[in-house]
């Protein structure tokens, strides 16, 4: 697509995914098509969280002093919060905010229920929508000022280990719903100066969208014992002492369904994974006046059959025309269509249609067994969307030897470009400023914590530096030992 930014805002308006005409700035309506596609993507990831976390649901209002006690928590969100000052026509005496994000309103909570060591570890979540006063320029799904699919995690824990273990289980689970999605994605410690406020440290997931900018769509955080020792989160020990517990948070927010448009669309329209189609099936009957019934009836019999095989069917009998059909079903990235008519039904066939490959083939009808053919389609769909994403992926990476490598290799061909660096922060925000660019994170070459899916070159590139020890390798910036490998892209 050659203008992605237009590509993109059209698909949602003509696929119907959202409006974003409501009259307030970066706030937008989930159109019936959109709703499915979220909904079927928060099932996976509710599906994978529910085996070891508990959904719970908090109030949107944060009290005024609750939300000030993490002095740099609420600087970190001083810019973006929503203030309510009346209730009616009556001044409040304490000022609510509409959560940024929910620390402050959960933790006070979390205070009265953790007791003892038996009670932990805690490992709550929960989907809620949450405001921040972007004052950028504003995109749909992208930068919006109301993030209604804002997925939180909050665990507590005893030991500090264990709070570093769960960091690890995060990105596992992160990992694991990414790669249900297709999306590719590159996971990398950011930078001290870019953590989440109030946290240790901040690992992030980042995916590249057809322009070549990076997106990020996943955070996880080491809170430590910040949030724990503002609201007083103790336990008492199996000695009979009181600790203080340590805790993590990570998110998603409607970026992952930015995610899914845009990765996998092209410029036919969305091309959508079977497990987050509305529709995995559509069938299409090719009617003439003769035998238009029986073709009717014989669409409705195998559309009967795929629904009780738990697959997600469309029957398409409206009264227009085939090719106007075809064109919608494709623009709106059904995985996989039926078509049916006279002759096929004569021969115990079907002709079936691969939105992700747009090409066509002939399945037998003849026996149920088709059912496990269909199935069996929408398992490689999946596979061979994960597989291209991730080619187009690996190549937007690249490497670069001299800040004017960097430089150059953004401004021309956009991606991520990864170099060694000192990993201090002064060089940093000056390598910024020189390239004109953010700086995701770090890969740390001891850590395999945070290891994504590497090209053979980027593979080379760490198996070399834990050959060699990371202070073999210079820093492109101030010529100081390498300590570590980062990454920079323009971004969202």
């Amino acid at each position: 697509m050659t203008d992605f930014s237009e590509w993109f805002h059209n698909i949602l308006e003509e696929a119907e995914i959202i409006d974003d005409r409501y009259p307030v700035k970066g706030m937008n309506v989930w159109q019936p098509q959109g709703f499915k596609i979220r909904k079927y993507t928060l099932e996976i990831l509710r599906n994978i969280l529910d085996k070891t976390h508990e959904e719970v649901l908090f109030p949107m209002l944060i009290p005024e002093d609750e939300l000030a006690k993490e002095a740099i928590h609420v600087k970190g969100f001083e810019e973006e919060v929503y203030w309510i000052t009346h209730g009616g026509l009556t001044e409040l005496n304490k000022k609510l905010a509409l959560r940024p994000t929910s620390e402050t309103a959960m933790y006070p909570m979390f205070s009265l229920w953790v007791r003892s060591h038996t009670d932990l570890p805690m490992r709550f979540y929960q989907i809620v929508n949450t405001f921040r006063y972007e004052t950028k320029h504003t995109r749909p799904l992208i930068r919006v000022r109301e993030i209604t699919t804002f997925k939180e995690a909050h665990t507590v824990h005893a030991t500090e280990e264990e709070c570093e273990e769960e960091v690890q289980n995060a990105v596992k689970i992160y990992k694991q719903f990414f790669d249900m999605l297709g999306i590719p994605y590159m996971i990398s410690k950011r930078p001290q100066w870019d953590k989440f406020p109030g946290a240790k440290y901040t690992v992030a997931f980042d995916t590249i969208l057809p322009d070549g900018k990076a997106l990020q769509i996943g955070t996880v955080h080491n809170l430590d014992q910040t949030f724990a020792k503002t609201f007083d989160i103790t336990y008492e020990t199996e000695e009979g002492d009181h600790k203080y517990v340590y805790q993590t948070c990570y998110g998603i927010s409607d970026r992952v369904i930015a995610s899914i448009i845009g990765i996998h669309g092209d410029e036919k329209g969305l091309c959508l994974p079977p497990a987050v189609a509305p529709y995995q099936v559509v069938i299409v009957p090719i009617i003439f006046k003769k035998g238009a019934e029986e073709v009717l009836e014989f669409c409705r019999n195998i559309e009967a059959k795929l629904k009780s095989a738990g697959l997600r069917v469309h029957f398409d009998d409206r009264d227009i025309r085939a090719g106007k059909k075809f064109y919608e079903h494709e623009m709106r990235g059904v995985p996989l269509r039926m078509e049916i008519g006279p002759r096929d039904i004569e021969n115990k066939n079907a002709v079936v249609f691969r939105r992700d490959q747009l090409e066509k083939d002939t399945i037998s009808i003849e026996s149920d067994e088709f059912i496990d053919e269909i199935k069996s389609t929408l398992d490689n769909i999946t596979h061979d969307m994960r597989e291209k994403a991730w080619g187009s992926f690996n190549k937007h990476l690249r490497d670069a030897e001299t800040v004017e490598e960097a430089a150059r290799e953004i401004e021309e061909n956009m991606g991520i470009v990864t170099f060694h660096w000192c990993g201090n922060e002064a060089c940093g925000k000056e390598l910024e400023e020189k390239v004109r660019v953010d700086i995701l994170g770090v890969r740390e070459s001891k850590s395999e914590t945070y290891k994504m899916p590497l090209t053979e070159i980027a593979k080379e590139e760490i198996d070399l530096l834990q050959e060699e020890g990371a202070a073999a390798r210079e820093c492109i910036n101030c010529g100081k030992p390498s300590t570590c490998r980062t990454m920079i892209a323009k971004t969202y």
